[in-house]
């Protein structure tokens, strides 16, 4: 199965991406890590009293992601779907089946530190790289119309999250064995499409 993960900042597109790719070869499945965010009261209230908690690793469920993406590359289905709802803090669990998968995306701003798990598994890395007000405009605009924020906490929780995203991110931290692409906002999703599925 071919492994494609895809990073980049709050903002830069990586679910856009992904959608596209799935659109142009239908045999894929998509893991989003905005879907595997810790649940319960610790929480509600570390979310509460952390400053970037979404974008800090310890919201962030990988035993959970680890699970579904083991299942899904071992098997090549898939049976459930996850969705995180940030007002309740819990995950919508929806079956689905899904058969005869070809190659498993995981995007999200902790697709790059969840790569870094995998052992002995080649796959291919997508970096996002988009300008910083484009980011928060889209940011904005998503959490004022899903995640029940106003306008200045969005711009705020936007600031911290890119700063956050930057700070933890190190030049080696990709496997030498990967192939790495640089996303831009020019470039051709037909060339992406080409490397990736050569």
């Amino acid at each position: 199965m071919k492994l494609i993960f895809i990073s980049g900042p709050s903002g830069s597109g990586k679910t856009t991406l992904s959608n596209q790719i799935i659109k142009k070869n239908k045999d894929g499945i998509v893991l989003s890590t905005d879907n595997y965010y810790k649940t319960g009261l610790i929480s509600k209230l570390l979310s509460k009293f952390v400053e970037g908690f979404f974008d800090r690793s310890i919201s962030f469920n990988n035993k959970l992601l680890k699970k579904d993406f083991e299942f899904i590359y071992k098997n090549g289905n898939s049976i459930i779907d996850r969705y995180y709802n940030f007002e309740k803090k819990t995950i919508q669990n929806i079956l689905n089946e899904t058969n005869n998968i070809s190659f498993l995306i995981v995007e999200g701003i902790f697709a790059k530190e969840f790569s870094n798990t995998l052992n002995n598994k080649d796959y291919i890395f997508l970096e996002i790289k988009t300008k910083k007000n484009e980011c928060m405009k889209r940011v904005v605009q998503r959490d004022i119309k899903e995640r029940g924020k106003d306008k200045k906490q969005a711009e705020n929780d936007f600031l911290k999250s890119w700063e956050i995203y930057y700070a933890k991110l190190k030049p080696d931290s990709i496997k030498n064995n990967t192939n790495k692409f640089i996303i831009r906002k020019k470039t051709d999703i037909d060339k992406i499409m080409k490397k990736l599925f050569k």
